[in-house]
């Protein structure tokens, strides 16, 4: 049975050099951090009108000199690494240059090595219009065909127009335009909460005297569609895990961030609270289970 509990208060290819353009401040592009389309993914599968979205994860890590890295990762498939030079403009608008490794490993640490890329003049993405906050930047898809041929699979994951948003970006990938001319992925930046879960020994027919409760300490999850499951203190699995998202529900529109505690066994639902998508602090207490999250601080791309 489903419950809900009331929260606690809470052009074509070239080596690495740099464009004509100047580089860009360092702070300039796409926010570092891992972002995530868990919600477009979940409201599609409601709507039976709906095309279902691939799920997707990117993570962006800046460099010195306008540099960054955009790891894109469809669920279930091989991610595909850019190294994306972000430089000004002349009207002071931005324009990213896509670069695809030459190595198979290429070296990251402490930053990128330039003959390990190569760029894709081809496919740069440019603004469609004067600079402004969330502005759109997009490649012209024709002349990037051309030399699709000759970058192998991972073209269907080259960002192909992006544009920032409050919370995230909208990111068209190569492989958008077989779903459409306005499909993309709608990826916010995911945001860390850590903390504790106890699970009584006896599951939800624990008796209020028992005290055989079970620690999982250090949890970490994100709030877009992270999942961690409960061992109980041998490390073995305990068959519950816990689930945190950002949701916004069509009957109310509001958006939230819900806790759910989830059956291994079905993936049913047993339990979820409710807070706001900006709060510190969530938890929950089914008596046989109690939960505490804290959102970190410090965010990571982890």
């Amino acid at each position: 049975m489903l419950s809900m509990i009331l929260l606690l208060p809470l052009a074509a290819c070239h080596s690495l050099r740099p464009t004509a353009v100047a580089p860009a401040p360092a702070a300039a592009g796409v926010p570092d951090g891992l972002y995530d389309n868990h919600e477009q993914v979940w409201r599609a599968a409601g709507d039976a009108a709906a095309l279902a979205p691939p799920r997707l994860r990117l993570q962006v890590r800046s460099y010195k000199g306008g540099w960054q890295t955009w790891r894109i990762e469809p669920e279930g498939g091989a991610p595909a690494t850019w190294l994306m030079q972000v430089a000004a403009t002349a009207d002071g608008g931005q324009q990213m240059t896509p670069y695809r490794a030459r190595v198979a490993a290429p070296k990251l640490d402490p930053a990128p090595d330039p003959n390990e890329w190569t760029a894709l003049d081809a496919c740069r993405l440019s603004p469609e219009r004067p600079s402004q906050s969330g502005a759109r930047l997009a490649a012209d898809a024709a002349a990037c065909a051309t030399i699709a041929p000759g970058i192998g699979a991972a073209i269907a994951f080259l960002p192909i127009a992006v544009t920032r948003a409050d919370e995230g970006i909208q990111l068209r990938v190569y492989a958008d335009q077989a779903r459409g001319p306005d499909a993309q992925a709608q990826v916010r930046r995911v945001h860390w909460y850590g903390g504790w879960a106890a699970v009584n020994g006896a599951g939800p027919q624990a008796s209020a005297d028992n005290r055989d409760w079970h620690m999982n300490r250090q949890l970490r999850l994100g709030n877009e569609g992270g999942r961690s499951a409960l061992n109980w203190r041998d490390g073995t699995p305990s068959g519950w895990s816990l689930g945190l998202e950002r949701l916004t529900f069509r009957e109310g529109g509001t958006p939230v961030l819900k806790l759910s505690i989830i059956d291994d066994a079905d993936g049913r639902v047993l339990a979820y609270a409710w807070a706001d998508p900006r709060a510190e602090r969530i938890g929950i207490n089914l008596g046989w289970i109690q939960v505490g999250l804290e959102r970190e601080t410090k965010e990571t791309s982890r």
